[in-house]
């Protein structure tokens, strides 16, 4: 069942609803390591029973920001695990001249720069694009060190480039491949 899960996305071949289905089973999975990775503090709940009950929950200041448009399928993932996290957006395509990644579109909580972010990017190819959006953070004063990059396919390259540019940043991903399904996107949205 895991590797069924895995293999799915990579085929253009599979039905979009099995496709979707296996897509967010892995985005589940990645958000909960991402959430695994930002800082809680220790609290007591009384429970409806009137017990007290010994647990944790997150510190203020986290958010999502999705790269759109695949980015975007990751949102509900993030939300299922926290419903009331911020999410801001990001929107960034290729320069038809120059083929450089230009940024378009940028949006993200006020306070961002307080904040520890989720980047929510399913498939890493070259890098180029997460590498942007981390610059756009930056800008908005955002340490690459709270930045943690939840992709669901890298490649190599990809995760070296974006390494060697922010050495600091947390990379979380399901799959190391040298070739990555860059038809997530369409196929997840049924724009294929």
């Amino acid at each position: 069942s895991q590797l069924k899960m895995y293999i799915i996305p990579f085929f253009r071949k599979s039905s979009r609803g099995d496709f979707v289905f296996s897509a967010d089973r892995l985005i589940r999975l990645v958000v909960e390591e991402g959430l695994n990775q930002l800082p809680y503090t220790e609290c007591t709940v009384t429970t409806p029973t009137g017990h007290k009950y010994e647990g944790v929950r997150f510190e203020k200041g986290n958010c999502g920001v999705s790269i759109m448009r695949s980015g975007e399928a990751m949102e509900q993932g993030l939300r299922d695990c926290c419903r009331s996290i911020r999410i801001g957006k990001i929107l960034i395509q290729s320069d038809e001249e120059t083929q450089r990644a230009k940024v378009y579109y940028a949006k993200f909580p006020p306070d961002i720069y307080r904040r520890k972010v989720l980047l929510m990017y399913p498939i890493l190819s070259t890098g180029n694009t997460v590498i942007e959006a981390v610059k756009v953070l930056v800008e908005h004063g955002v340490q690459p060190s709270v930045i943690i990059l939840l992709s669901l396919f890298s490649t190599p390259h990809g995760a070296k480039s974006i390494i060697q540019e922010f050495p600091e940043i947390t990379i979380l991903t399901t799959e190391v491949h040298p070739v990555a399904p860059t038809h997530f996107g369409q196929k997840y949205f049924g724009t294929d």
